[in-house]
């Protein structure tokens, strides 16, 4: 399977524990491509229509729907979770997600 980053994926993220968010939702590839070349899984960062006022979270809009992008749910995927290609992400909104991905693992 061909996945490369800033892809959006609609992603199959259950079963989930706790407070890990899930269903089947889109999701941001974010591994590099020559890991998404070699490895059966990839690191995504889920999209949510749920808006909260938190810090590690970028407003976005993808497909005409305005959601955020989840960082604080990063997380590696086994590619068989991965359903359906829905398109790719924005280069602006690229750009924000990996400045927020530097500030929050800093």
């Amino acid at each position: 399977m061909v996945v490369l980053k800033n892809e959006v994926w609609m992603t199959t993220l259950e079963p989930t524990l706790g407070s890990e968010i899930n269903k089947t939702r889109p999701c941001i590839i974010v591994s590099p491509d020559v890991s998404n070349k070699h490895k059966k899984s990839v690191v995504i960062i889920p999209l949510t229509s749920t808006l909260k006022d938190f810090p590690s979270r970028i407003n976005c809009t993808f497909q005409n729907k305005h959601g955020q992008i989840v960082i604080d749910q990063i997380r590696t995927v086994d590619k068989i979770r991965l359903v359906k290609k829905l398109g790719t992400i924005d280069d602006a909104t690229s750009k924000k997600i990996y400045e927020m991905i530097k500030i929050y693992f800093k």
